[in-house]
């Protein structure tokens, strides 16, 4: 694929009238369908790829890729777009095996996040939007009874019991960093194909990434989420992976890859030679993580703003700050797990990760807060405005920070999919 010009990420509006297109332009290999409703009254749409020889819904096997689960995570879409057009170019994929790509699977935080095509981390942040934990169509489950559970996740849900899919994607995206590759269960020979397109896209591949420390890892980028019972250390999480819907598909012996891949690209990442003191920069990073959210709760706690605000006429209010105080209330538990410790042979590239995690933790609260109190033109608003500008600007310097073309990040995302599907087919693993 020859990438003759940037694109901008699609809303879901837009994902959907291109789907629509697609699907009456080849309406004997495509349908669209709705899968349910968000929270909201919008539609979330399935586009299917059917099996060559067959109905979509008449394959021995399905694939499901799932795009959108993170509201600030939009490049997703694009690249479900793309790979369904792939496929009709390139049916091979498709003997025996239909294709089925959830568009967005929270359009109602793709809506609060607008961003389309951000040209700094600092427009990126001017109105970021990524809702709490429980919100989040992927990660509902592992955080809320069943009773609970948002409408998102329950159609996701029911898509997975519908499809059994062989195999689950899901198209996740970092703001700053490298490219790396989350799996329930391994793929053998994934790790050649993934670091080929990287090499040759020039994106860095994320060989400590923070969300995987001490995970099997086969080969660079690709990391094999743990068992139950494991002595692997893991990334510092509230919540219990294994509920979320990335294992649903395990019901039907299927495995679930999750594609990262940045929207700034930078080599710190990339940095195999160890870390001279990872112990030492880890309890440094865990006291910068609490004076910086120290920093946006005194804000948040001066400004006066109600936990139910009602008063605003800006909607995107509430949601904004249920965000802001689930992320503020987070970090402390982060903070003390750094200061717990770190693996005693570390990378500089884990140590960055770690940095770039901590640092996005405070800035998206802030820039989150700071939308509402700009809505209002709150006094407080030019002070926190600062603060935005000054983290985002630090962060784009220390690492280094290249903006990854919108059409790079899908074809990575694309060719990492095909070769995942390519690899679990030649492993045998049962349809």
């Amino acid at each position: 694929m020859t990438l003759l010009r940037d694109m901008c990420y699609p809303t879901p509006r837009e994902l959907g009238l291109a789907a629509r297109a697609l699907a009456d332009e080849h309406p004997d290999e495509v349908r669209l369908r709705q899968a349910g409703t968000s929270r909201a009254g919008q539609p979330l749409w399935v586009l299917s790829v059917a099996a060559t020889g067959g109905a979509p819904r008449g394959a021995d096997r399905n694939v499901l890729v799932v795009a959108g689960a993170h509201a600030n995570e939009p490049v997703g879409g694009a690249t479900a777009l793309s790979l369904a057009r792939r496929l009709l170019d390139d049916p091979t994929p498709r003997a025996g095996c239909g294709w089925h790509f959830l568009l967005c699977a929270d359009p109602d935080g793709a809506n609060l996040h607008r961003t389309p095509h951000p040209d700094s981390l600092l427009d990126y942040h001017r109105n970021f939007f990524r809702p709490p934990g429980p919100e989040q169509p992927e990660w509902a489950p592992s955080l809320l009874p069943p009773d609970r559970l948002p409408p998102e996740t329950l159609a996701l849900t029911a898509l997975i019991d519908e499809l059994r899919p062989v195999l689950q994607i899901s198209l996740h995206a970092t703001d700053l960093g490298g490219s790396w590759v989350q799996l329930t269960r391994d793929i053998p020979g994934l790790a050649e194909p993934f670091a080929k397109s990287a090499a040759d896209l020039r994106i860095p591949v994320e060989n400590g990434a923070s969300d995987a420390a001490g995970w099997p890892s086969p080969g660079p980028g690709i990391f094999v989420i743990p068992q139950p019972g494991s002595e692997a250390a893991g990334a510092f999480h509230p919540e219990d992976t294994r509920l979320s819907t990335w294992y649903h598909a395990h019901r039907y012996a299927g495995t679930t890859a999750i594609v990262e891949v940045p929207m700034w690209a930078s080599d710190l990442v990339d940095d195999p030679t160890p870390h001279p003191d990872p112990r030492g920069a880890l309890r440094m990073l865990a006291e910068r993580l609490t004076s910086d959210a120290a920093l946006v709760a005194g804000v948040r706690g001066r400004a006066h703003v109600p936990q139910d605000p009602r008063p605003y006429e800006d909607p995107a209010a509430a949601p904004l700050l249920r965000a802001v105080d689930w992320t503020l209330a987070l970090i402390p538990q982060v903070a003390a797990e750094w200061t717990a410790g770190a693996p005693a042979e570390a990378t500089a590239a884990y140590v960055a990760s770690i940095d770039a995690f901590g640092r996005r933790l405070s800035l998206r609260a802030a820039a989150m807060l700071l939308r509402v109190l700009r809505a209002r033109e709150h006094p407080a608003a030019p002070g926190l405005d600062r603060l935005v500008t000054g983290w985002c600007e630090d962060f784009a310097a220390r690492f280094g920070a290249r903006w990854v073309p919108v059409a790079t990040q899908v074809e990575h995302q694309s060719r990492t999919v095909l070769a995942a599907y390519d690899r679990l087919v030649a492993a045998g693993r049962p349809a």
